[in-house]
């Protein structure tokens, strides 16, 4: 089913990206176009979502730190 999903995508993507670029191309072509950009555009995406989920980590981990520090500050002094 994934490969039947990825020609449809690519054929998709592959038409609309050779119209927006002013590529006139035959049919193989569009949709081989499309399967690679889609399974690199893919890649890329997966890529940058690690990263993100890393860093929103990160972010999440100084943000618990701060309360954690905030809190102790405040009941040790009252």
């Amino acid at each position: 089913m994934s490969i039947l999903w990825l020609l449809i995508i690519g054929a998709a993507a592959g038409f609309f990206a050779t119209r927006l670029m002013r590529v006139e191309a035959n049919i193989v072509t569009t949709v081989i176009v499309g399967m690679a950009g889609a399974l690199i555009g893919g890649l890329v995406l997966r890529a940058l979502l690690a990263v993100m989920g890393m860093a929103a980590g990160f972010v999440g981990a100084i943000l618990g730190a701060l309360l954690l520090v905030w809190l102790w500050q405040r009941y040790r002094r009252g």
